[in-house]
């Protein structure tokens, strides 16, 4: 499909993931749109039949055949039954609400689709509706997963569907899929989409551009919404405008489900579980090693670190107006460490990691503090980038990003040759197969709290545990896994969920789910390192 996609990371201070990419192999965050230069365009109306609601979708069985268009029945858009299958939830207002049906259609309201598939055919798209239809036919759900793709060219989501069955080794995906067309510049094919499943799934980046309009169709028209944004102005902002909305309608809007950030979020959360007594700070190190061939990154990453620089200040007064209650600190009060230092524990130089993970830790312990009067963890996050030399290159790196992306004429330069200033790191074609095949990630966790039966106000912290996330290749295969994986959780889970809708970080919304019983599952693993030491 031709609308932008893929996630963008937001930097906060003076480094990019490029400048980690082009010194230590280490690519974070890794999402990208195809062509986001600035603000979206006018886009050509879609035909009067889908501004009114009327989405063609196509199942499988047509698409084999080439069958003809065929619209939604308007009775399937108010929420009528399916015509089969379905999951065995049972029926319930707050059931249905949870899974992402509208507060105003009644209990037990049923919709064509569990979930949806926006930007489908977008770089992370394709991988996305990949992971899906292997969760689909893995006989591990409750029953048949109805779902759809969604996009601007039936063409290419035919094609994503059709590499999709290839990956799987089968012939075609069944009949349960459809195809939707929307355009994220369409306000009525979005509402068309929102009221025809339960989830939506959105892969249309950068989120700081085409994000909002998804969100807004997914609330009014009582669907939830999940992204794998790591821009903390735009997963904040969506926050402020549209939290008490969600509530209303009992819809769940849950940012930073991908790479960025659940593996953190999720993995201060299983270390705190794992402790036996108060935890109370966390460290995080992330270390990515790739192959022979080295990682590389789609450049919409690089578009959107260009982007949220140039745009960081107006992350702080949103935050203001927002106005965030204060989280308190317990126990001792975890030290900032410096801009470059060396880690004892992993022999090599680390600086702080500049992604969303510490804005939307810091969130879900807010609200787990508030919400359920649980103890907050002060968290910590930095990259691993090697030895002295790495240093040297990175700096020479980001004063050159810093310089360029002040003014106008510099942005314009960076976007528009991203290969040369990134030295090769980020490119429009994406890694290879075999680049992504030969990459995977580490993510280590040192904790420290108090025993069981010891006052945190008193005294020093006496027990430390270590634990570990690691996983599959970052941005386009670890990102897919948990993206589907948190919309599993959010469709299955229902009763562990918080009791109202609202706009959540993951830590906030899964906390009591079984979304890491089911990473573990999918290959993106938490284990313990070693156990709480007194």
């Amino acid at each position: 499909m031709l609308v932008r996609r893929e996630q963008p990371l937001h930097s906060h201070l003076c480094l990019t993931r490029w400048s980690l990419s082009l010194l230590s192999r280490t690519p974070l965050r890794f999402h990208s749109p195809h062509r986001p230069r600035g603000p979206p365009r006018h886009r050509t109306p879609l035909a009067p039949s889908a501004r009114a609601g009327w989405v063609p979708a196509l199942t499988a069985a047509q698409r084999a055949g080439r069958g003809r268009r065929q619209a939604v029945p308007a009775a399937a858009r108010r929420g009528a039954a399916p015509q089969s299958g379905g999951w065995g939830w049972g029926s319930g207002a707050a059931l249905d609400m949870a899974a992402g049906g509208s507060s105003s259609g009644g209990a037990g309201e049923q919709r064509p689709y569990e979930l949806v598939v926006f930007g489908a055919s977008g770089f992370t798209g394709q991988f996305v509706v990949e992971e899906v239809a292997r969760a689909a036919s893995s006989g591990e759900l409750r029953g048949a997963l109805r779902w759809a793709v969604a996009g601007r060219s039936r063409t290419k989501l035919q094609e994503v569907l059709e590499q999709a069955a290839e990956r799987l080794g089968k012939a075609a995906l069944g009949p349960e899929v459809g195809v939707l067309l929307c355009d994220v510049g369409d306000p009525g094919s979005l509402a068309a989409m929102a009221r025809q499943t339960r989830l939506v799934l959105n892969c249309v980046g950068p989120y700081r551009f085409f994000g909002e309009p998804v969100v807004k169709a997914c609330v009014e028209n009582g669907a939830s919404c999940i992204d794998i944004s790591g821009e903390p102005q735009f997963l904040e902002g969506m926050y402020l405008k549209y939290n008490e909305k969600a509530a209303e309608k009992g819809v769940y809007v849950i940012g930073s489900c991908g790479f960025d950030s659940i593996p953190a979020d999720m993995g201060v959360l299983y270390t705190r579980d794992k402790l036996k007594g108060t935890l109370t700070a966390v460290e995080s190190f992330l270390n990515v090693k790739s192959g022979p061939e080295g990682a590389c990154i789609h450049d919409g990453t690089w578009k959107s670190a260009v982007y949220g620089l140039a745009d960081q200040d107006n992350l702080k007064k949103l935050r203001k107006k927002i106005g965030y209650a204060p989280v308190p600190v317990v126990g001792a009060k975890l030290k900032r460490r410096g801009f470059v230092f060396y880690s004892q524990e992993f022999k090599q130089y680390a600086i702080p990691f500049m992604g969303s993970d510490v804005s939307v830790v810091k969130r879900s312990q807010r609200y787990l503090h508030t919400q359920l009067q649980e103890t907050p963890v002060q968290y910590g996050a930095y990259v691993n980038i090697g030895g002295l030399s790495s240093v040297v290159k990175l700096m020479i790196a980001g004063i050159l990003f810093l310089l360029l992306v002040k003014f106008s004429f510099g942005r314009k330069l960076l976007t528009k040759y991203p290969e040369f200033f990134s030295a090769g790191r980020f490119t429009k074609k994406g890694p290879t197969q075999k680049q992504m095949d030969e990459t995977s990630f580490t993510m280590t966790f040192f904790g420290e709290g108090y025993s069981e039966g010891q006052n945190p106000a008193n005294g020093k912290p006496n027990v430390k545990i270590c634990t570990q996330v690691k996983g599959p290749e970052p941005g386009y295969v670890a990102t897919p896994i948990a993206m589907v994986q948190a919309a599993l959780a959010l469709l299955e889970d229902t009763a562990y969920l918080p009791k109202q809708g609202g706009v959540y970080s993951p830590g906030a919304a899964f906390s009591k789910t079984k979304l890491i019983e089911r990473l573990n599952s999918r290959g993106v693993e938490f284990s313990v390192i070693s156990q709480p030491e007194v």
